[in-house]
């Protein structure tokens, strides 16, 4: 089992929030989906004949890119890769974006699972996040990708956007859930340094929640969400039963993937690959037949700390027992104390040899698994 991810390193605007690599010219997006193409033939014996379950498009907006050259990638991926005959195929997609013309569009390039980042249905935090849709486009987007039989979609929301109080965040929850989707991914706004906010904020012209306040909207999420059926599978996703994201449950599952495009990663299981992410030395470089990458090889200590990571974040949790005998760390032996302490503070449990957090111990995910790594 593996996945391919492709990067494509294309927006319409720059969101105030984000730092994911980007460019907002197009003038080489031509250039750069056949780079991508090409970058799939070098690189095509990396999954060692593994059979392709996942394949996501992710960005950037990958609703940008034209039938022609969703079906160019998708083609070369059929003919390089051993490909499984239920492949989840998901495209991450902006509301304005995705017209009754384009999801027919996405349907028949073969996109089995739609990932559109709403973000927010309040009008100002979507100004604030210089998003390219208003809220009535958020809304007719989903209406009309359920009417072209995708029935498997995916939104995205942001929690703790500065606000008086919570009420903003109920009636999107609200909204949410009167959407009918089959899977949710929020996030907390993070305020990263190279962003618009992130140089408003130190400007003093922007001023980030506090995080008591984004800690009692995670709390309301996890309320809504229960009461409404998804089950939290992950720190940040919730889905109706059975609608887990393969591909993004492989990553947290250890499952090897190949990265192709400006700034994508790859994973066999021993090392890391980076791309460079600059579109113009990329594109390059592949036409040279090299791939521009920085590999990084992972030692006992890096897998060790890299299960933990992942599964601590997960409905699944961590086992104990394989991260001794697989990546000879005993956790429980090294740190016997902080785990009865977790466990007597209700931060986590242990189950038939398996390390769970709490809902309280989700919003300390970060420093628990810091302080549980192997050094």
């Amino acid at each position: 089992m593996s996945g391919i991810y492709l990067h494509i390193p294309f927006c319409k605007q720059a969101c105030h929030y984000c730092d994911f690599h980007f460019s907002t010219s197009m003038g080489h997006k031509a250039a750069t989906i056949a780079a991508i193409a090409r970058e799939l033939e070098l690189r095509q014996e990396y999954l060692q004949g593994q059979t392709v379950h996942t394949i996501y498009f992710g960005g950037g907006t990958p609703s940008l890119l034209t039938q022609a050259e969703l079906e160019l990638l998708l083609q070369t991926i059929q003919k390089l890769f051993i490909v499984s005959g239920d492949v989840e195929i998901t495209l991450e997609a902006n509301p304005d974006d995705l017209s009754p013309e384009k999801l027919r569009e996405l349907k028949a390039a073969g996109i089995n699972r739609l990932s559109i980042g709403l973000q927010s249905f309040h009008e100002p935090h979507l100004r604030l996040m210089n998003r390219a849709h208003n809220a009535t486009e958020s809304l007719q987007c989903v209406h009309d990708a359920q009417a072209a039989g995708f029935d498997n979609i995916t939104v995205d929301l942001i929690y703790g956007i500065p606000a008086p109080d919570h009420t903003i965040w109920r009636e999107d929850l609200k909204t949410l859930f009167s959407l009918h989707v089959q899977h949710v991914s929020c996030y907390a706004l993070t305020i990263e340094p190279d962003t618009a906010l992130g140089r408003w904020s130190k400007k003093g012209k922007f001023r980030p929640s506090e995080d008591d306040f984004t800690a009692q909207q995670f709390e309301i999420l996890l309320e809504q969400m229960a009461r409404h059926g998804f089950v939290q599978y992950e720190i940040s996703n919730f889905c109706q039963p059975g609608f887990e994201s393969k591909h993004n449950s492989n990553y947290w599952r250890g499952v090897h993937y190949l990265g192709v495009g400006p700034s994508a990663h790859s994973f066999n299981g021993h090392s890391r690959q980076y791309n460079v992410s600059n579109n113009r030395k990329y594109t390059a470089a592949i036409g040279e037949g090299t791939i521009p990458a920085e590999t990084e090889v992972l030692s006992r200590a890096d897998q060790a700390n890299d299960y933990l990571l992942t599964t601590l974040r997960t409905i699944w949790g961590c086992d104990l027992a394989l991260l001794r005998d697989k990546y000879k760390y005993d956790a429980q032996a090294s740190h016997q104390v902080y785990l009865q302490e977790l466990q007597q503070k209700e931060l986590a449990s242990i189950n038939d040899g398996v390390l769970y957090l709490t809902d309280k111990g989700k919003l300390l995910a970060d420093q628990i698994t810091l302080d549980l790594m192997m050094e």
